[in-house]
């Protein structure tokens, strides 16, 4: 299990919370000086890829490049709550902002928005992990080196891994073990995602019925950029809407 995952609401937000006009727009504009790409979720699950232009605390805006589709555009300037995550030198980078405008900016059309009221930065080991709709759980498959195939659902997700539950625990499932060929998908995706991974831990426990379960824990191994970049994508919807729903 990742060290975000064991951490405390109050204990994250020591630890990763960047807060305050002046030490969000230093750190936004550190990112903008090095031309570090952020992806931004908005709307009904739709994503444009943007550049950081400048950070601007006495304005208290963020600026950055528009999309270069007008359609995308159009649809973000109609959203009130935008997703960015990027990883800068690998590090796990997450904001989100109010409704942007449009300005000029060196000459070229650009959006702004409100700075941040914080920004979450993950140290390297760490990475940013959610738990999964209780109603929608991933399901995800793998075979044990004797051939056995598995099928869990997960619990929790993040780029680095999977947390996942067992009713019965399959005969030689432990520790340092490698699965090759694993797979899952997405909801709403067409394809799956296909990587290796190791198991961190297998943890029995009672679960609220009274009955024995087992948590398991994948580390994930080769998963390519692309890939990673989809499951960023959903863990910002998934985020985007339970925001949402308590709004």
């Amino acid at each position: 299990m990742s060290q975000i995952a064991q951490l405390s609401e109050a204990e994250i937000e020591e630890r990763f919370h960047v807060v305050g006009t002046r030490p969000v727009a230093f750190l936004l504009g550190g990112y903008a000086r090095t031309n570090d790409q952020f992806s931004v979720s908005f709307g009904g699950g739709e994503v444009m890829l943007t550049t950081l232009l400048n950070a601007l605390p006495d304005r208290n805006i963020l600026v950055f490049d528009c999309s270069g589709s007008a359609d995308i555009n159009r649809h973000f300037l109609q959203s009130s709550h935008n997703v960015f995550i990027g990883r800068p030198g690998g590090i796990h980078v997450q904001f989100t902002t109010g409704r942007a405008s449009e300005m000029i900016y060196g000459g070229s059309k650009a959006f702004s928005v409100a700075l941040p009221k914080h920004v979450v930065r993950l140290q390297r080991r760490d990475t940013f992990r959610i738990e999964t709709p209780r109603g929608k759980p991933l399901q995800f498959f793998g075979r044990l080196s004797s051939g056995k195939l598995l099928n869990f659902p997960a619990h929790d997700i993040s780029v680095a891994g999977l947390g996942m539950t067992a009713l019965a625990l399959p005969d030689g499932l432990a520790p340092g073990d490698r699965l090759d060929n694993c797979h899952f998908a997405l909801p709403e995706d067409e394809h799956e995602l296909f990587f290796s991974a190791m198991v961190r831990h297998v943890t029995p426990q009672v679960g609220r019925t009274g009955q024995q379960q087992w948590r398991i824990g994948l580390h994930v191994e080769n998963m390519p950029g692309i890939e990673e970049s989809r499951i960023q994508r959903y863990i910002a919807k998934v985020e985007r809407e339970r925001h949402e729903l308590l709004a």
